[in-house]
């Protein structure tokens, strides 16, 4: 058996059902061998969207999501669609080809030192010098992604090391590490001290963000608001963990957010932050919330616990266990009536929505959303991208049973539709919906070939305005319409372009016949472009 064939067996011992990528000669060993695999492999258009594509089916499953390219530019067009998956905390396998050992540090062609180039957005890197060492090296990278604080894992592999022989394979059945021991169970005193506050706190809110997906920790954290009457309010990334129209729900906080959200946050007397960075597209002003309040940083990545806010009860460990434990204790249920806090909220929802003005010649982004929503399955995904559509979908997408997900971190555009694409051949049987701008659309729309040519049935939605919206609207506040390099003039015309790939194509220009339209759209699980034509000068808010 050689490095590539051993590769593969790695691969599948850790039950991988897709490799997403891009070959070339630094990586064709391995995609030679995985030929006489039954992984999957994907042939997406640019390497960038292969680690997008990997993190959707990471999202979807679980598990790490695996993506492969080859050496130099393969290698450095890969790094975005990486410092997406760190910032999102998404557990990635990223293999790359390298030059032959014995010409590292030579310049050659297309070699790039790409461990050292990711250094900044990956939990570990491993550069591979013996090929007896990739049975380990792929038991540890696993473990790593997907454990403690999940993110990317780069595996540097040059092409000798993958066609040397190995001596004898034999794939590790436990990982020891010394110096990586994550922590997963909370400590005891620490959920004692959580409950003790919990007891004197009359205006008590749970912040959850994408950790507690992350962790699976959703019906846990249901389950206590439930049970102790605590209002939930979450980030961008925690969208999902509360069904929108769920009565303890009440929005989105940060910068992006409800206005009535950040009002509870503000007024709340204990804060119990979970699986979320104390940053500010989560809390704007930390010193202005935590002078007021008794706050609870629940998270499993010791590092991000203090960083930006000190917390008067810090608890380091996963989501779930610790939700389990804080469920184990019990107080009087008279020492939890909080309805006049709940009332308050709600009175701040009914009277605190934002009153849009929508302009009758185009498509209401809101309405629209609203809309298609209401018509999607109950556990349809929706992936939004990055843009006026990413706050658009955030502020009115109503999630049931499915899933919402984006780049939150980063904000990387061109991320719906590959991640889309992951998340699809993840959950087959479950509908898939892309929500992007013109813009971003147009940084991923050569997957349209991926999606053709291996039947990845993804709906694909572009709401059109002929601008970089987001940047437009910040330049229109802070320019007064001074506007540069935002002009989308010359994109291509959607119609011809879903011809050309033959997916079936709907326009719509106005809210007249909306409903018509999402359900032409939905109708069949097939793959198809939508476009709805926006007010160039519509704003989020």
């Amino acid at each position: 058996m050689i490095g590539a064939e051993a590769i593969v067996k790695c691969l599948e011992a850790e039950g991988v059902k897709a490799v997403f990528g891009y070959p070339g000669v630094a990586i064709c060993p391995f995609y030679n061998s995985i030929l006489d695999s039954s992984i999957r492999t994907i042939l997406i258009r640019t390497e960038q969207n292969a680690a997008h594509a990997a993190s959707g089916l990471a999202r979807m499953t679980g598990k790490p999501g695996v993506c492969a390219v080859t050496s130099g530019p393969g290698a450095t067009n890969v790094i975005t669609g990486i410092a997406t998956a760190f910032a999102d905390s998404i557990p990635l396998i990223c293999i790359t080809g390298q030059v032959n050992s014995e010409l590292l540090g030579s310049d050659v062609f297309q070699e790039a030192d790409i461990t050292g180039a990711v250094e900044s957005f990956v939990k570990y890197s491993y550069l591979v010098k013996n090929v007896n060492d990739i049975p380990r090296i792929f038991k540890e990278a696993f473990y790593i992604a997907n454990t403690g604080r999940k993110g990317p894992v780069l595996i540097d592999i040059p092409i000798d090391i993958q066609n040397a022989v190995i001596n004898k394979f034999k794939y590790p059945q436990e990982v020891s590490m010394r110096t990586y021991k994550p922590t997963v169970n909370g400590h005891i005193m620490q959920i004692k001290k959580v409950m003790g506050q919990l007891q004197k706190a009359k205006r008590p809110i749970i912040c959850a963000g994408g950790g507690v997906l992350l962790s699976g920790a959703e019906k846990e954290l249901r389950t206590f608001a439930e049970k102790y009457s605590i209002p939930v309010v979450s980030t961008m990334m925690g969208i999902g963990v509360m069904p929108t129209e769920h009565p303890m729900y009440f929005g989105m906080v940060g910068n992006n957010g409800k206005a009535y959200a950040n009002r509870a946050m503000n007024e709340a007397d204990l804060i119990i932050m979970v699986g979320a960075r104390v940053a500010d597209r989560a809390i704007s002003q930390p010193d202005l919330i935590i002078g007021n309040s008794v706050l609870v940083h629940i998270d499993v990545d010791s590092a991000e616990i203090g960083k930006n806010a000190i917390p008067t009860i810090p608890l380091v460990g996963d989501a779930r266990h610790i939700f389990e434990d804080l469920l184990k204790q019990e107080l009087e249920p008279q020492d939890c009536e909080h309805g006049d806090w709940i009332d308050t909220l709600k009175h701040y929802r009914d009277t605190m929505q934002i009153k849009r003005n929508p302009n009758p010649e185009y498509v209401d982004p809101k309405q629209f959303i609203i809309c298609l929503s209401e018509k999607m399955n109950e556990n349809g995904v929706y992936v939004a991208d990055v843009g006026q559509n990413q706050i658009w979908s955030c502020a009115y997408h109503i999630v049931r049973e499915g899933r919402f997900m984006t780049s939150g971190g980063m904000g990387t555009m061109g991320y719906s539709i590959p991640a889309a694409m992951g998340a699809k051949l993840a959950c087959p049987e479950r509908q898939v919906v892309a929500v992007c701008g013109d813009g971003s659309f147009q940084m991923s729309m050569m997957e349209l070939a991926t999606m053709r040519q291996h039947d990845i049935r993804v709906k694909i939605i572009v709401l059109k305005n002929n601008y970089l919206g987001m940047v437009r609207e910040y330049q229109h506040y802070t320019y007064k319409d001074h506007y540069s390099v935002v002009d989308l003039s010359g994109s291509p015309d959607l119609e011809k372009l879903a011809a050309a790939y033959d997916i079936p194509f709907i326009r719509l220009v106005n809210n007249h016949g909306m409903e018509e339209a999402i359900d032409a759209f939905l109708k069949n699980d097939e793959s198809m472009l939508m476009e709805c034509l926006i007010d160039p000068m519509d704003l989020v808010k």
